[in-house]
């Protein structure tokens, strides 16, 4: 045994102390941003939930409840609600005048339509609106309302506010009256309870609803006719049931929105025809207050009053005049919003509309921005994951398909590589402060089969790795170990300083936590009988998979590593050496300029370099080597976010391989199109597929959702117990796999994401050592 001394001093343990600190104080703002981008994303999804009734729906509806509380005047009044000064007061549409109203919109495709009608006929009308479709469609509404029609508030996810908290029911008003300001700049004192109809249906449940929203300045509106379009009985039918009878005034209800509205769209001018032939004209419900209370002696008992007819208590309203007065008949201050009763002049049949400003408006107009966001996002995405899904199932076929012929083609009695490779070749194991894994490196590979030297190359370790090595070669007789020590200078420089000791033409580069199979090095290098092959890559398993974190990453090793190296031997554009065991031939590491140092993942660098000088890369399934792997979370986070990050860094370096020539562009047109989406843009997806899952499992369709996320489920473990059969693996591991898709799957993904950030910010890792235990010993010991 030789030993060649250190060149140079060794850095201070302090100054990498404090280096891996700063390190680490950068990290987590990214880290921090990563968990913020998939929150604002899911946030963006609940919102278009929500304006949908995904999210927050109720689809309940009362009928049959007793009105013992609703006051008999009520009952029997009018189709207008109002409560000045806190007593409850109906008033009616006069005769021969149609108030004209219209629900549930704004809809794209109908709502125009009417409006277009409306405007033709010169007739206005009131139009009751979800907050939620004025929030998806502010245009509409800000036509509507610039041509004259008078808008009001129809909850902002059409529900039945009779079984909603009181909580609840104000955050439907707030947020509708936020949507209208946002749309068109205004809001309104104009309310319509989805599900309501004339007054006599108000029952015990309902009637405080309406008495908290009358104590809030709301002007409650129900019908006195209605024509059934929602039914679809016919134009005929409609018109029949829209028309008042003996000449009366009516509250006419029609729907803009919720559903199939063509036998409206038919209906309505023939409608306003006919209304207007018979001596009728059209108001608004504005209109029909101002009217009603600028009466002489309005009494507002709640009884139909005629034209003209006398009362006492009633409030003037003239023309132009938007104040509370002016709009609800004398009732004052409490105005929704805080934001009317300024007497600003508008048209009068905008009375019931309050101009936004302040607060309100900014927060209106940021509510409208949100939800376009979320219409754009959202449908963007679901087509984007549409994709992605079609993209997994399809490699998972590949994978099996290229997998089975690869098994077949390298299994097969006749296959060679050409004339055995039984000459020494050089094992390069690079060591950072291996202490407890170094000496069960050194056993492996006592034991191999194959002729070989081997160079322990420590980079400044700390904690007697080179005595160590030393001293375990000595008690087991190995003459055949050199250690170099050089000051601490991170992987790739080691790996060069083993490269360039190397005594033979073969080298073989290993970590110091890994340990080989007695036959590993033989089957390695056999490919290089192909004067082609320019590196192997073995097939790298994990020794402490006792654990549950041990047994996830088994899984992934078996299933996403070597199954995936299969498909890439086969296509010939292999993206990754494994650091754990791996072989080159020497001339053309030295070929490529050697392992840089230029990213975090030297051997991806390493192996496109070699497709780039022209060399074939194969693997070599035969050759097992048994790793460490990260037995804590936190270590697991910090190998992968290295892992991530040099992948992306080794791609971008090596972008130039798309316009190359020969296995240079092979690589780049084949494989790292393949890298690229199924190692970057899949993964950064796929949280969003699990998002929609849940989702859809809570909002949606609970068994529907939980079937396909099944599905799903069982193609996966289809493709991994097929790769635990090729590679003789015991199935109870996959046991683990459900519960690795719930959690360890959703850790890789923010390891990604943060990876992304990382380097679209230009941020920078150093080499980063992982806490070793020593416990994957022998091969035998865990096969």
């Amino acid at each position: 045994m030789t030993t060649t001394s250190s060149r140079g001093r060794r850095r201070a343990p302090t100054r990498m102390s404090r280096a891996a600190g700063k390190a680490s104080a950068l990290q987590k703002p990214r880290v921090i941003l990563a968990l913020l981008l998939l929150l604002a994303l899911t946030s963006v999804m609940l919102l278009d939930g929500y304006l949908r009734a995904e999210v927050g729906g109720d689809q309940r509806v009362r009928t049959g409840a007793s009105a013992g509380k609703v006051p008999e005047k009520v009952l029997d009044g009018g189709p207008i609600l109002t409560f000045q000064g806190g007593q409850a007061t109906t008033l009616s549409v006069p005769d021969k005048t149609i108030a004209l109203t219209f629900d549930d919109g704004p809809n794209p495709t109908w709502t125009p339509q009417v409006l277009k009608i409306l405007q033709e006929y010169d007739v206005p009308g009131t139009f009751f609106l979800v907050g939620s479709m004025v929030s998806r469609y502010p245009s509409i509404v800000e036509d509507m309302v610039e041509e004259g029609n008078e808008v009001g508030i129809h909850t902002f996810t059409h529900v039945d506010l009779s079984y909603q908290s009181e909580a609840r029911v104000d955050r439907e008003m707030e947020q509708t009256q936020l949507a209208l300001a946002g749309a068109a700049g205004i809001t309104t004192t104009l309310f319509r309870a989805p599900y309501s109809s004339e007054t006599d249906a108000i029952d015990n449940y309902s009637w405080p609803v309406y008495e908290e929203l009358g104590e809030d300045g709301y002007t409650s509106v129900f019908v006195d006719t209605d024509s059934d379009d929602w039914k679809k009985p016919g134009v005929s039918k409609i018109i029949e049931g829209a028309t008042p009878e003996d000449g009366k005034g009516a509250s006419v209800l029609f729907h803009d929105a919720g559903g199939e509205r063509s036998q409206t769209i038919e209906a309505l001018p023939k409608y306003i025809k006919k209304m207007k032939a018979a001596g009728y004209t059209f108001t608004t419900i504005s209109g029909v207050m101002q009217e009603q209370n600028a009466a002489p002696g309005a009494s507002g008992t709640g009884q139909p009053q005629a034209p003209g007819a006398a009362g006492a208590g009633a409030a003037t309203a003239t023309e132009g005049t938007t104040g509370t007065e002016g709009a609800t008949g004398g009732q004052s201050g409490n105005v929704p919003n805080g934001e009317g009763g300024t007497g600003q002049s508008v048209n009068r049949l905008q009375a019931a509309h309050r101009e936004a400003t302040g607060v309100t408006l900014y927060e209106g107009k940021a509510l409208i921005a949100a939800v376009t966001l979320a219409e754009w996002t959202v449908p963007t995405l679901s087509v984007g994951l549409m994709i992605v899904g079609v993209a997994v199932i399809g490699r998972f076929g590949m994978m099996l398909i290229l997998a089975r012929r690869h098994y077949r083609k390298r299994n097969k009695r006749r296959f060679s590589w050409g004339p055995a490779i039984t000459r020494p070749v050089s094992v390069i194991v690079p060591a950072y402060n291996e202490k407890e894994c170094i000496a069960n490196t050194l056993k492996s590979l006592a034991k191999s089969t194959h002729p070989i030297e081997i160079i322990i190359v420590d980079d400044g370790s700390t904690d007697n790795t080179s005595e160590i090595s030393r001293e375990a070669a000595r008690d087991l007789g190995m003459t055949n170990v050199r250690v170099i020590r050089q000051e601490n200078a991170g992987k790739p420089a080691a790996l060069n300083n083993g490269v360039r000791s190397a005594s033979y033409d073969i080298v073989v580069m290993m970590d110091g936590d890994t340990v080989f199979e007695p036959d590993a090095v033989h089957q390695l290098v056999q490919p290089f009988a192909d004067p082609k092959v320019g590196a192997v890559a073995g097939n790298a398993k994990v020794g402490n998979r006792d654990t549950i974190i041990g047994a996830w990453q088994h899984i992934e090793y078996v299933m996403g590593f070597n199954l995936d190296r299969r498909m890439y031997d086969l296509l010939r554009c292999m993206p990754t050496i494994p650091g754990a065991i791996g072989a080159f031939r020497r001339e053309a590491v030295l070929e490529v300029g050697g392992m840089s140092e230029d990213t975090l993942a030297e051997d991806t660098d390493i192996t496109i370099a070699m497709h780039r000088g022209g060399w074939q890369v194969v693997y070599q399934e035969h050759a097992k080597a048994w790793t460490e792997a990260p037995g804590s979370l936190k270590q697991l986070w910090s190998q992968r976010y290295r892992w991530s990050y040099g992948t992306m860094q080794a791609l971008w370096k090596h972008r130039k391989s798309l316009t190359d020539k020969g296995p240079s562009g092979r690589f780049g047109r084949v494989g790292m199109p393949l890298v690229v989406l199924f190692q970057i843009i899949t993964p950064v997806f796929a949280p969003l597929i699990d998002v929609f899952t849940i989702y859809s499992m809570i909002f949606v369709d609970f068994q529907a959702a939980l079937l396909a996320w099944l599905a799903v489920l069982g193609v996966q473990l289809g493709c991994a117990a097929y790769a635990f059969r090729l590679d003789r693996e015991k199935y109870r591991y996959l046991l683990m796999m459900p519960l690795q898709q719930l959690a360890y799957r959703q850790m890789m993904y923010l390891v990604l994401i943060h990876s992304c950030i990382t380097a679209l910010t230009g941020g920078r890792l150093r080499w980063q050592k992982l806490k070793r235990t020593g416990e994957v010993g022998t091969p035998a010991g865990v096969s």
